[in-house]
Parts: C-alpha cells; sequence; structure tokens
C-alpha cells in the first residue's frame, strides 16, 4: 500500500480544515452584548443573532436587514432564545435578530421617567448597526413582540413609521395604555386621563393615524390565539385596520396566551419579516 507524500498529507488536512471552516460559518452564530444607556442610567444586555454565512471570509461587505424582537412582561432579552427554537428557525433566513431588554417598562417614555422608547430609538438601533453589518435604513429594519413586546412593536409602527418597514406582533397586549390593574402600567401609563396614556393608546393611534400618511406605515403582521385573554383587542385592531385599509395582515389560531403558542408564531413572523425587508446587499 502506497503511502501518502507529504504534500498530499497537506492537501487533505487543508481541504478537512476549509471544509470545518464552511461547516462553522454557516451555522447561527449568538452574541451577547452589554450596553451602557445614558437614558436609562444603568447597563442593559441585549442578544444577537447572526444569520448562517455572516462570518465566511467572503461575507465580509454583505449588509443584512435586522429584526428586533421584544419579549412581553415579566421576560427579559434572553427570554426569546431560552423559551423559544428562535435560533433553529434563523437557520432559515438571511436576518440579523436583536432580542433587547425591556423590564416592564411597556417599550414607552413612561411617566415615572423610564424611557425605554428612547432607549431602544436613540440608543439601541445605532449601536446595533456600528457594532454589526445591517442595513442601516428603513428598508432594512423590522420590529416584532409578544404580549407586552407585541404592544411594543405596533406602537413603534405607528409612532416611528420612518424607522421601521415591518412591524409584527404575537398575543400582543394591545390595550395597555387604557389599564389600570397591575402597578407597572400604573408606573409607565400615569393615572387615568394622563397625557402619557393618550400619547401610547395603540387603538387611538391607528384609528386617528393621518390618511394621508397611512402609506408610510411599515407593513402590519398580528396574529393572536382564540383562547388568548387579549383575542378582542386584537381582532378588534385588526377590524379597524381593515377598515382603513391600512395594509397588514392578521390571524386568529387555535392558542393560549403561552410560549408554545409563541414559538410557532415567529417562524411565521420571521417568514413575512423576511419577505416584507430589504434582502442582504
Amino acid at each position: 500500500m502506497k503511502r501518502l507524500r507529504p504534500a498530499a498529507l497537506v492537501l487533505l488536512l487543508l481541504a478537512a480544515l476549509a471544509a470545518l471552516y464552511y461547516q462553522r460559518g454557516m451555522e447561527v452564530r449568538v452574541e451577547t452584548v452589554e450596553q451602557r444607556s445614558a437614558l436609562l442610567g444603568r447597563t442593559l444586555s441585549y442578544r444577537v443573532v447572526l444569520p448562517p454565512g455572516y462570518g465566511l471570509a467572503g461575507a465580509g461587505a454583505t449588509r443584512y436587514p435586522v429584526l428586533y424582537l421584544l419579549h412581553g412582561w415579566g421576560g427579559g432579552y434572553e427570554s426569546w432564545l431560552a423559551s423559544s427554537s428562535l435560533a433553529r428557525y434563523a437557520a432559515e433566513h438571511r436576518l440579523i435578530l436583536v432580542t433587547p431588554e425591556g423590564g416592564k417598562g411597556w417599550y414607552t417614555d413612561g411617566a415615572s421617567g423610564e424611557r425605554y422608547e428612547s432607549y431602544i430609538l436613540r440608543e439601541l438601533i445605532p449601536e446595533v448597526d456600528a457594532r454589526f453589518r445591517t442595513i442601516a435604513a428603513r428598508r432594512g429594519r423590522g420590529v416584532a413582540g409578544y404580549s407586552m413586546g407585541g404592544y411594543g412593536a405596533l406602537k413603534f409602527a405607528f409612532r416611528h413609521p420612518e424607522t421601521f418597514a415591518f412591524a409584527g406582533s404575537t398575543s400582543g397586549a394591545l390595550d395597555a395604555a387604557a389599564r389600570e390593574d397591575e402597578e407597572s402600567l400604573v408606573r409607565t401609563f400615569g393615572a387615568a386621563g394622563s397625557p402619557t396614556r393618550a400619547e401610547n393608546d395603540l387603538p387611538r393611534l391607528a384609528r386617528e393615524f393621518p390618511s394621508e400618511r397611512k402609506g408610510a406605515l411599515p407593513y402590519l403582521y398580528l396574529d393572536c390565539g382564540l383562547e388568548d385573554p387579549w383575542f378582542a383587542h386584537n381582532r378588534d385592531l385588526a377590524a379597524a385596520l381593515a377598515e382603513r385599509q391600512i395594509a397588514h395582515e392578521y390571524r386568529q389560531l387555535p392558542g393560549r396566551h403561552v410560549w408554545p403558542y409563541w414559538d410557532a408564531r415567529v417562524r411565521e413572523i420571521l417568514r413575512v419579516a423576511s419577505d416584507m425587508l430589504a434582502a442582504p446587499e
């Protein structure tokens, strides 16, 4: 039996290393980043899911669309990755995913002084655009969330349509600004009739958004489970969007306000976001 010459062994080793490099490079990569927020006065963490091929040598100039995924009340920046198959679903798309920290602040500049809305828009997005190869423009940026995060995402759509091309919600707690039954709601939105409540009342924002500017809104997606306590609020918002002929898609399916439902729906949100956002460039 002939022995392989040293040169042939080197070539085989290089080929094996190249195959391993490519395989690893085509895997989804998750990073945790800490960011000092001047607006909130503390350090917050967020996670980033980088798409397959992001780290390959030939992809060094490619920029990707980015989808911000907001967590619900009682969750945190780690919730999406810890409680769903998000990382596995991300391998099916060429999106950068960002899961920020929202505390129990309802993604709102609250009556108590917490400024979670401004944090997302003025600190987090510029930080992500500077640190990662995003398409740093509206056409390449979307936002979505579950429960409290679904409320935040759709509220951003109406309050900041110039920032996002897609906004999605699953099981959104869309009546947040009208409620006073939980401490974080009162802390965030203030007393009944406060200006903060009026400015962040999502159904009102949808009803009163100027007709001449409807074309400037991001594409909207919302769904809710039939057994979800917020089902009626989601159904009613979808009806208002349809009445006003605002571009959206709405789905109502069997399900409750639980992670198995959100796990199934985030896969669809990623698909719709990939269709609506700019392709990598």
